[in-house]
C-alpha cells in the first residue's frame, strides 16, 4: 500500500513539475497555462469519472459518457480566450462575454448535452422490475366478485358496479420510474459536470491573472496552501485531537485538527507570498493596479485572509466528498491512482478552494 502510494505520488509530481516548468518558461504571451492542459483534463475527467461511477454503483443512475463530455467542455472553455494570442492577436477588451463568461456558456451547453443524450436514449434502456407485488384488476362491468392478486395471496372482494365505484388515480411517480429515471441521470450528470468543471476552469483563469508568470505563482500558492491544510489538520488531530468535527461524515476529523490546518495554511501562505512569488513571478505584475483593500497587498494580512479562506473551503471540499462516499457506501472515490485512491481524493479540497483563491488574488493579494 505504502509502496503504491509513493510510486503514484512520484509519478504525479514528476509529470506536474515538468509541465509547470514548461509553462513557466515556454508559454506564449497571453496564452499562459496551455502546457498545464493535459494534467488539468486528467484531474477534471478523473474526478468526474469517480463521482459518476460511485453514483452508478450505488444505484443512482448517471450517464457516464455525457457527464465526462460535459465536464471536459466546461473545463476547456477556460482556455477559449487563449486562442486569440495563438493566432497573433489579442483577446478583444470590449468582448461582451469577457473572459469568465465562457465558463457560463460552457456550463449551459454541457447541461444541454446531457439533456440531449437522455432524449436520444429515452425508452431504450431496460425497464426496472416492479418488486412491490403483482396486481390483477378485472374489468368492473357489474357487481360480481373480483379477485386481486398480491404476490401469492388471493383476496376476494365484493366490488360495486363500475358506475358506483370511486375513481382510481394512477401515480405519475410510478410511471416516471418505468421511464428509465431520465430526470435522475440529468440531475446527477449535470451536478457532477458543473461541480467539477467550473472550479477547475477557474484555475485556468487564475493562471491567466496578471502578466508573465504572476498567475503561475498564484496557482502554485493556491495548491501549496490548500494541500498543506490537509497535512496540518492530520498531524494536529493525531497529536491533540479530542472533539469530533462531524463524526457522521468523517469520524477522524476533529476541531483541534481543523484549527491546526488553518494555522498551517496561514504559515504556508505567508511563506509563498514572501519567497515563492518573487522567485516565480519575478518582475511580473498582478491584475489589480491597486488592491481593493490596501492591507491585502501586505504579506502578513494577505496570508491571514488567503490561508484562512483556502483552509476552510478546502476542508469543506473534503467533507463534501466524504458525504458522497458515505451516501454511496464507498471507502475510496476510485482506484485510478494506486495507493492514493481515486482522483477525487486528490482534487476534493482544490475544487472548492479555487473560487476564494481567484477572488483573493483578483482583489489584490500578493499585488
Amino acid at each position: 500500500m505504502l509502496k503504491d502510494r509513493l510510486r503514484s505520488s512520484a509519478v504525479l509530481i514528476a509529470i506536474v513539475s515538468t509541465l509547470i516548468y514548461l509553462d513557466g518558461n515556454y508559454s506564449v504571451a497571453g496564452a499562459e497555462g496551455l502546457w498545464l492542459l493535459p494534467v488539468l483534463l486528467f484531474f477534471a475527467l478523473g474526478t468526474s469519472r469517480d463521482a459518476a461511477s460511485m453514483m452508478n454503483q450505488s444505484g443512482r443512475p448517471v450517464h457516464l459518457a455525457a457527464t465526462l463530455l460535459g465536464t471536459g467542455l466546461i473545463t476547456l472553455t477556460g482556455y477559449l480566450p487563449h486562442l486569440w494570442p495563438l493566432t497573433g492577436s489579442e483577446y478583444p477588451v470590449d468582448c461582451p462575454v469577457g473572459r469568465l463568461g465562457w465558463l457560463v456558456i460552457g456550463a449551459t451547453v454541457a447541461i444541454f448535452i446531457i439533456l440531449a443524450t437522455e432524449m436520444l436514449d429515452y425508452g431504450k434502456l431496460p425497464q426496472p422490475e416492479v418488486t412491490a407485488g403483482k396486481q390483477k384488476l378485472a374489468e368492473m362491468e357489474g357487481g360480481e366478485s373480483q379477485e386481486v392478486q398480491l404476490d401469492d395471496t388471493t383476496l376476494t372482494h365484493d366490488l360495486p358496479p363500475i358506475s358506483q365505484a370511486p375513481t382510481l388515480r394512477t401515480s405519475n411517480h410510478s410511471k416516471a420510474n418505468v421511464a428509465q429515471g431520465a430526470l435522475e441521470r440529468i440531475s446527477g450528470g449535470g451536478f457532477i459536470a458543473v461541480y467539477v468543471g467550473l472550479p477547475l476552469a477557474l484555475l485556468v483563469a487564475l493562471r491567466g491573472l496578471g502578466s508573465g508568470n504572476w498567475g503561475l505563482a498564484a496557482l502554485l500558492t493556491t495548491i501549496a496552501v490548500t494541500k498543506s491544510t490537509d497535512a496540518g489538520a492530520y498531524f494536529t488531530g493525531k497529536a491533540i485531537g479530542r472533539n469530533k468535527l462531524i463524526p457522521r461524515l468523517s469520524p477522524g476529523k476533529t476541531w483541534e485538527g481543523s484549527a491546526g490546518g488553518v494555522v498551517t495554511a496561514i504559515a504556508v501562505a505567508y511563506a509563498c507570498l514572501v519567497w515563492l512569488f518573487p522567485a516565480v513571478a519575478g518582475e511580473s505584475t498582478g491584475p489589480a493596479e491597486s488592491p481593493s483593500i490596501p492591507l491585502l497587498a501586505t504579506s502578513w494580512f494577505g496570508a491571514i485572509v488567503l490561508g484562512s479562506l483556502l483552509a476552510v473551503t478546502g476542508m469543506l471540499g473534503d467533507l463534501a466528498e466524504s458525504l458522497v462516499k458515505r451516501e454511496c457506501g464507498a471507502k475510496d472515490s476510485g482506484n485510478l491512482l494506486p495507493g492514493l485512491g481515486g482522483v477525487w481524493d486528490v482534487t476534493d479540497s482544490l475544487i472548492v478552494a479555487a473560487v476564494p483563491a481567484f477572488l483573493c488574488f483578483s482583489a489584490g493579494v500578493a499585488g
